[in-house]
């Protein structure tokens, strides 16, 4: 009997732990995520986000498939008046619409979850980073275009405090060469 409740008990432990993890788009199609994004939003509870956030304007994503499956990403984005480029590999799981990432510089590893997507017009991800016994979670918003409906805004900005972030950790990115930015 006593085996049964342990048993039931760890049952009920993973049901709830489903329950918080991150959902991944239902039948992801990773060759439709590939081309060109903009990001339009990025939310983080992240220590560098809090120190950088007032400098953060919209970058340039291309995605695409190597030969593995997994993704190269490619993020351009405006850095003291230069163009600075990031080529990150995110690793594909058993788990379509899932990948993980090691950042080489910081030690960093990410679980990124693709969240939802039309492919043709916007992509919500989410990434869990720790590193030794901190973490901490990010949420970005990718457009096709430069702008995207107030609903999807609206989207992300739930979606990002539905990951416990707040008001002050989300921010619609201005555009490059735009003053000022707006946050949420």
């Amino acid at each position: 009997m006593q085996a049964l409740l342990g048993i039931l008990g760890l049952a009920l432990l993973g049901t709830l732990h489903a329950q918080h993890s991150i959902p991944v788009q239902a039948d992801f199609q990773q060759d439709k995520l590939t081309g060109r994004w903009y990001s339009i939003g990025l939310a983080s509870n992240s220590n560098w986000f809090k120190e950088k956030r007032h400098l953060m304007k919209m970058c340039t994503t291309i995605i695409s498939t190597t030969a593995e499956g997994n993704l190269e990403v490619t993020s351009t984005y405006p850095k003291d008046d230069q163009c600075v480029t990031r080529n990150s590999l995110y690793t594909k799981t058993e788990q379509p619409g899932r990948f993980s990432y090691t950042s080489p510089r910081w030690g960093s590893k990410h679980n990124i979850h693709v969240v939802e997507t039309n492919y043709e017009e916007y992509a919500l991800v989410a990434t869990q980073i720790s590193k030794g016994t901190s973490s901490s979670t990010m949420v970005l918003l990718y457009g096709r275009t430069k702008k995207l409906s107030p609903e999807r805004l609206e989207m992300f900005t739930q979606f990002s405090r539905e990951q416990g972030l707040t008001d002050n950790e989300i921010l619609i990115l201005p555009q490059t060469g735009e003053a000022g930015s707006t946050g949420r």
